[in-house]
Formats: structure tokens, C-alpha cells, sequence
């Protein structure tokens, strides 16, 4: 299943990025994001087992985490790394812009595998997979967008 393949590469980027990140937010943010994608490849290596895994626990858990992290990059934050939005760390973006891509790619190879399983259980699980990695690139988004570095036309 590609979506291992694509989990491990998300959480290696994620673990790089952090440590790379200048601003302690972005450092935040993709640490935190590492952790949700362990969480996926642990749920993914569980299907490839043959169990079906179960998504009441890590999906309540997820919507807390996704719910601090847009307070944390919500609309009325000032941005960390200058008080003049546009004024960022051009290596912090790079990251960021990586990240964003990297999420809208995964996000839609779910949509893909979701059609292609037949347990009604497993396309759930994926689904609520697929939804995390959605949330993962909003929050990317609302961050640049808090720091100047993305601008919607």
C-alpha cells in the first residue's frame, strides 16, 4: 500500500523540518504533525496486518489536537517571527511550501485508496485519515498566512 510509503516520508519530513524550523511555532506545529503521522502509519501498518483498526478514540483525539493547533495559527495571532507580516524567514516558507504540497499530494492518494477497499471499517479508517491530513494542510496554510508568506488572491 502506497499510503506506508507516503506516512513514513511524512513523518521523516516533519522530524527534518522541525529541527530545521527557525521560528519556535513552525517548530510546534511540525512536531506536532510528525506525531499525528506516526499515528497514521502505526493505524495504516494495522491494516496491512489485517486488523481493522479502530477510529472513536483517535478521532476525538485528533479534533482536540486540530482545534489547539487552530487557536495556535488562528486569524488573530501576530506572526512570531517579525510584527511585519511579508518579513519571514524565506527557509521557514520553503519548509512550509514543502509541507503544503506534500499534504495536498497525500490527502489524495486517501481519496484514491478510500474507493479501492472494500470494508466499509477500513475506508472509514482511511477517511478519518485522510480528513487529519486535510486539517494538517490548513493549519500550514494558516500559519503562512499569518507570517505573510501566503497570499490568497
Amino acid at each position: 500500500m502506497d499510503q506506508r510509503t507516503h506516512e513514513e516520508t511524512c513523518v521523516d519530513k516533519y522530524k527534518k523540518y522541525a529541527n530545521q524550523a527557525q521560528d519556535t511555532q513552525l517548530k510546534q506545529l511540525f512536531n506536532t504533525h510528525s506525531t499525528h503521522e506516526q499515528e497514521h502509519l502505526n493505524t495504516i501498518n494495522q491494516i496491512l496486518n489485517g486488523q481493522v483498526p479502530s477510529v472513536g478514540g483517535q478521532q476525538n483525539q485528533g479534533q482536540q489536537q486540530g482545534q489547539k493547533q487552530q487557536q495556535m495559527t488562528g486569524g488573530t495571532q501576530t506572526p512570531t517571527t517579525s510584527s511585519v507580516p511579508g518579513n519571514y524567514n524565506q527557509e521557514d516558507a520553503k519548509l512550509c511550501k514543502d509541507m503544503l504540497m506534500t499534504e495536498k499530494y497525500v490527502s489524495g492518494t486517501y481519496d484514491r485508496a478510500i474507493f479501492e477497499f472494500r470494508d466499509t471499517n477500513i475506508r472509514q479508517v482511511l477517511n478519518h485519515i485522510q480528513k487529519e491530513e486535510q486539517q494538517h494542510g490548513e493549519e500550514i496554510f494558516q500559519y503562512m498566512q499569518n507570517q505573510g508568506m501566503y497570499q490568497v488572491q
